[in-house]
Order: structure tokens, then C-alpha cells, then sequence
């Protein structure tokens, strides 16, 4: 999958700036903002409790991005496909069941604890196409990787874009055009889940 950056936590981190510090007011913010925040312990709860979600929302037909350089997560789509669950990471697929998907698995870079915000690399048509057709989406978060405002997001975004597209996702789809009155999934997903790894292997890209 085509990224602005193949490894953020090398090229545009540092303790600094990215820590677990701003986690509560990131938490409180996404919460305000409707987003469904499960926390994980590692990838193997992670893969429980998108199990559940699964169950839950009826789910039959999943598109997710993959990180190439993460074999931990390519296994854990493939456990889920052992479940039962169709599921399609390959960018040609996801392009032809994407308008039928009932779920989209997507990760996110970084936290901002300023707005509850998720900042994802969506470079690819995929990851963007993964995060805004499917009814609901679920990001997965590495629970330590947070910022305090939107001004630190930019610093960090500006350490290694070039070319491509970033993106910020607060909560669910909403819209208030018509007499004011908020409805959610209108242009995107109306449920927007967070699943936030508090053990999430980092693998640096050489």
C-alpha cells in the first residue's frame, strides 16, 4: 500500500511530541465526538474484540488496508477470514467490493488530543476509500501515539510529506445542512470505532 511516509515512527516522531501523555484528552474528545473507543491490550485482544464488532454489526463482507511491513496485522485479517468473514486487502478488491462492504479496518498514525481526531496516511485510493464507503469503520490505534493539537500534528505531517494525501477523521460522518438538525452517516459511516493497542509492535522500515 502507497504511503506518504513507510515509517512514521522513525522519520517524523519523537518522545517529545509523540507520547501517551495527551491519550486521556484525545479519549474524552473522540468520545464527544461520537467515536466508539475499545481498548486493546495487544493485537490478539485487538482481533477479539473486532471479532465481537463482527457479531455485533452483522458484518459479512469486510475491505481493510494492509501495512506491508506488519506481518502481525496481516495476520490478524487472516484469522478473521478464518472466522467466516469475507475480507479484502488487495487494492483491486477492495476497489470492486467496496461500495458492498459492510465494514472498513483502517490504521491511524497518530492521536490529537486537541479535537479527538485520528490522522491517517491516506496516500492510496484504498485507505480512502476503506475509511468513507463502508457503514461503519474501524481504525486501529497505537494507544501511545498521540499529540497534543492540530499546530503538532502539522509539525509532524510537514517532517516527511511530499506528495500524496493525509487525512483527519473526527467521529462518524455528520451533517447538519438541512434545518440544522445533526444526522450522522450521510457522507461516510455513521459508526466510527477507535480499537486503541496499548501493546502495539513497532517495526522500523530499513
Amino acid at each position: 500500500m502507497k504511503k506518504v511516509c513507510k515509517d512514521w515512527v522513525t522519520n517524523a516522531f519523537d518522545d517529545n511530541l509523540v507520547n501517551s501523555s495527551y491519550w486521556q484528552e484525545f479519549e474524552e474528545n473522540a468520545r464527544a465526538a461520537s467515536a466508539e473507543i475499545i481498548h486493546a491490550k495487544d493485537l490478539q485482544a485487538a482481533q477479539t474484540a473486532i471479532s465481537d464488532l463482527i457479531t455485533t454489526l452483522n458484518v459479512n463482507k469486510i475491505i481493510a488496508t494492509n501495512d506491508e511491513t506488519s506481518p502481525e496485522l496481516t495476520a490478524l485479517y487472516k484469522n478473521i477470514e478464518l472466522m467466516g468473514s469475507e475480507i479484502y486487502t488487495n487494492k483491486f478488491d477492495i476497489a470492486e467490493h467496496a461500495p458492498t462492504a459492510d465494514l472498513g479496518i483502517s490504521m491511524a498514525e497518530f492521536g490529537i488530543g486537541e479535537t479527538g481526531s485520528v490522522c491517517v496516511d491516506n496516500y492510496s485510493y484504498e485507505a480512502r476509500v476503506v475509511g468513507m464507503l463502508p457503514p461503519s469503520h474501524i481504525i486501529i490505534l497505537n494507544a501511545n501515539h498521540t499529540v497534543k493539537n492540530i499546530t503538532t500534528a502539522f509539525q509532524i505531517i510537514s517532517r516527511v510529506f511530499k506528495r500524496g494525501y493525509m487525512g483527519f477523521i473526527t467521529g462518524p460522518s455528520r451533517t447538519a445542512d438541512i434545518e440544522r438538525v445533526l444526522s450522522l452517516g450521510v457522507h461516510g459511516p455513521s459508526r466510527f470505532f477507535i480499537i486503541a493497542i496499548d501493546e502495539m509492535p513497532t517495526r522500523r522500515v530499513h
